[in-house]
């Protein structure tokens, strides 16, 4: 007959995997136990009032003064451990509390250590009848405790395996002496179970509600530098209409020069020809520019772009949408030598404040003045009285964006930093608006 050869028995894959999981889990631990996630920063440390920073220290400081004498006492009276050993143990198992304010992982291996060991001690010692094991109320209240200190600061790993290694102290204790381990381990077990998942949901919640207060601060300003590139493109788009109409009419002029100016030297012709075509080509890039800062789907703007001789028509516009506003423009101000950008900005600046008087203070005494100084600045003036009727807008001034019209008090800075001026904004003690801008009458250089 011939052999059979006998095959090893193979364990069932799901139950590879599952004990393949288990040692990981295991590993796992076990490296979160032995690897403390703070670096040292106490508890409480980032608030913002110093004595909440030192709160935690007192706390420590208070376990500490109080367990230390009374733990060495009832280990000495109670149960009949030497003295010296008493000192040992007391303070193993309760100095440590000072070092769990800055590493509380490392203070619970001392303390764990600690009680375990007492709990030994207790074991053999000659103990008065009726007193608990294996740890003494003194411990289970430092224990506690540690725990408070110890859920906010490490990690949902580290955690589950010092509550863990509890539960296993305890049982192991029942086991070596079932006739004599008490309640006290299944207490301390469930306690710290408690303390732990509740201080580290209250840790999870601050870390969130942290996230999301450093989401809203990176949101703001990635939303402020957004609206201030919009309102600078939108500010090159405009001043492109300027810049093109000198150049048209640099290319016209050098075009027309050999006719307006009879016997030109042919060196002379040959350079205004060269001027008209390089103003040409400056021109040609200036398009491709503006195609380059327009957005998708806008359509450019065919009306020239206004200046201070329509800023008349402005405030009869906002006296038409109910808002009694007066104009006072200097008659000695020359609106024909102003600079270009000057010009442009001045009026888009009463226009922006004008619209947010409409928006935010419907019915208020509106007062615009334009005029020049002995100094050579432009003095641009719009004062807004309080809204009219219960004195409440929906604002307590002008806003950050327009319908159209820019993105209000951006757009203001950023004209008045182009020109060369300054701004000055803020809210009246009547409840009213104020916006001044000072530009120079003259381009610098």
């Amino acid at each position: 007959m011939k052999e059979t050869k006998r095959r090893r028995p193979h364990m069932p894959r799901p139950l590879v995997r599952g004990l393949y999981r288990a040692r990981e889990g295991v590993r796992s631990i076990g490296v979160a136990l032995a690897t403390p996630t703070g670096h040292g920063e106490a508890l409480l440390a980032r608030a913002a009032k110093p004595w909440v920073r030192w709160l935690p220290y007192a706390v420590a400081f208070v376990f500490v003064a109080v367990l230390l004498p009374v733990t060495i006492a009832v280990l000495i009276n109670e149960y009949g451990v030497n003295g010296a050993v008493a000192g040992a143990l007391g303070t193993a198992q309760t100095v440590p509390l000072l070092v769990a304010v800055t590493r509380p992982l490392q203070a619970w291996w001392v303390i764990f250590t600690a009680d375990v060991v007492g709990g030994l001690v207790l074991l053999i010692g000659d103990p008065v009848a009726g007193q608990p094991w294996p740890w003494t109320p003194m411990v289970v209240v430092g224990y506690l405790a540690l725990m408070v200190a110890l859920g906010p600061r490490e990690s949902r790993r580290a955690l589950f395996g010092v509550w863990l290694m509890t539960g296993a102290a305890g049982a192991m204790f029942a086991l070596v002496s079932p006739s004599r381990v008490d309640g006290i381990p299944i207490v301390l077990f469930v306690l710290s179970g408690v303390l732990l998942l509740l201080t580290a949901t209250l840790r999870g919640r601050g870390e969130a509600e942290r996230r999301l207060v450093e989401q809203e601060t990176i949101s703001e300003a990635e939303r402020s530098r957004r609206t201030l590139l919009e309102e600078r493109t939108r500010i090159a788009r405009e001043l492109h209409d300027v810049v093109a109409h000198h150049m048209s009419v640099i290319t016209v002029q050098a075009d027309s020069a050999p006719y307006r100016i009879p016997d030109l030297p042919e060196p002379a012709r040959e350079e205004f020809a060269s001027i008209a075509a390089g103003a040409r080509e400056s021109l040609a890039e200036m398009r491709r520019l503006l195609a380059v800062l327009r957005s998708e789907g806008a359509e450019g703007e065919r009306a020239p772009q206004p200046g201070l001789d329509r800023v008349q028509q402005l405030v009869e516009a906002t006296v038409r949408a109910g808002v009694p506003a007066e104009l006072s423009l200097a008659a000695d101000l020359d609106l024909a030598g102003l600079p270009p950008a000057v010009d442009l900005s001045a009026y888009r600046i009463v226009q922006e404040a004008l619209a947010n008087v409409v928006r935010h203070a419907p019915g208020a005494t509106t007062r615009v003045s334009v005029r020049g100084d002995a100094e050579g600045w432009l003095n641009v003036l719009v004062v807004n009285g309080p809204p009219a009727g219960n004195g409440s807008g929906n604002g307590s001034g002008p806003v950050e964006s327009g319908d159209g019209t820019g993105h209000g008090l951006v757009g203001m800075r950023e004209r008045v930093r182009l020109t060369g001026g300054s701004l000055d904004t803020g809210p009246l003690p009547d409840g009213g608006f104020r916006v001044a801008a000072r530009m120079p009458l003259t381009d610098p250089g």
